[in-house]
């Protein structure tokens, strides 16, 4: 049986008179048929119950819940249990610049050093100062040394300087004391030194003693003949400008009483121009003069030393620079240049 709705859309169209009909029209391609609609019907479940939500997404529907769990299988093919994935820490921050560069490494530990290397500094710095003590013996301090013995002198002292175990000398308690001079090269003390080396006199001494309390400074010299020794010492202020300099102001000069020996004593022998001279007649004739100089001696013991003012301008000022100081050993260099090499009073050093 025919449908009952199966008149088409040309049936519906109106005609009016003189227009062609719809067959002709669609034979002359003039009419165009637009066909229904497809429309999608959604048929219920039998239960009466709606389909379930579909998540569809671009790529097709998937549905999660309906697919299989991955199996976990152990080595021998067990089946196992999957363990938690653990979150992996951020990564440790890096250096590496707009280049590519390395990371910057980082420093090594300092190691301190252990017992064993301070002895052995210790040994090395006692070797040093032994063998400077032996190289200007005999040298008049520094007056009759050779340039061979002056380039040992300056290069064992620069190893000593550069070994310092004090590095603010001028705020130890080792700087005060009497230091006794081994060396010079300070030209400011040639006349002494050359006083000291005639044929009938001696240089016995000349020291420096510091005392850091009252900040004063005093320079003695001492030298001896056949007849008498004369001391003298000049006494100054310093400041202290950094951990190892001073600035020394002197104030005054001062001259001890001759001390008038008992008894003549005149060396054997002298050498003048290198032939050598006995002083063993010389030596009879000045014993008659023994009772004579012994009364001298008396009368002039006991006497106060001449003390000279020393005019305050910028000759009576230097600087001293300590660049080594331990309990035995003193280096330190003048303004003029000069070099100081001391020993402290009582040190093995003078033995």
């Amino acid at each position: 049986m025919a449908p009952l709705f199966a008149t088409t859309h040309a049936a519906l169209l109106p005609i009016s008179p003189g227009t062609a009909s719809p067959a002709a029209l669609l034979r002359a391609g003039r009419l165009r048929i637009r066909p229904a609609p497809r429309r999608r019907v959604i048929r219920a479940a039998a239960s009466g119950k709606p389909d379930p939500t579909v998540d569809d997404d671009e790529w097709g529907s998937e549905n999660p819940a309906s697919e299989p769990s991955p199996v976990v299988a152990d080595e021998w093919g067990e089946p196992g249990v999957a363990e938690p994935e653990q979150p992996s820490g951020a990564d440790a921050p890096t250096n590496d610049d707009e280049w590519g560069g390395e990371p910057t490494p980082t420093p090594p530990t300092p190691v301190p050093a252990t017992a064993a290397e301070g002895e052995d500094k210790d040994e090395g710095r006692e070797d040093l100062k032994r063998c400077l003590v032996d190289t200007v013996y005999d040298s008049g301090l520094g007056l009759k040394a050779s340039s061979e013995v002056r380039g040992e002198v300056v290069e064992l002292v620069a190893q000593l300087e550069a070994a310092n175990p004090t590095p603010a000398p001028v705020q130890a308690p080792d700087l005060d004391g009497n230091w006794i001079l081994l060396y010079t090269a300070y030209s400011e003390l040639l006349p002494i030194l050359l006083a000291g080396a005639t044929p009938f006199s001696k240089v016995e001494k000349i020291s420096q003693e510091i005392d850091s309390r009252s900040m004063t400074i005093v320079n003695a010299s001492t030298i001896s003949t056949p007849f008498a020794s004369f001391s003298f010492s000049a006494t100054a202020s310093f400041e202290v400008q950094s951990s190892s300099r001073i600035e020394v102001q002197f104030k005054e000069g001062s001259f001890q009483p001759p001390e008038i020996s008992s008894s003549v004593k005149l060396p054997a022998q002298i050498a003048i121009f290198g032939q050598k001279i006995s002083l063993g007649p010389v030596q009879q004739l000045l014993n008659p003069l023994q009772q004579a100089f012994a009364g001298i001696a008396g009368s002039i013991s006991g006497q106060p030393p001449l003390k000279v003012p020393i005019p305050g301008n910028n000759r009576a000022k230097s600087w001293l620079l300590t660049t080594y100081l331990d309990k035995d050993l003193r280096i330190s260099r003048g303004d003029g240049g000069g070099l100081f090499v001391l020993a402290k009073e009582g040190s093995p050093l003078l033995d």
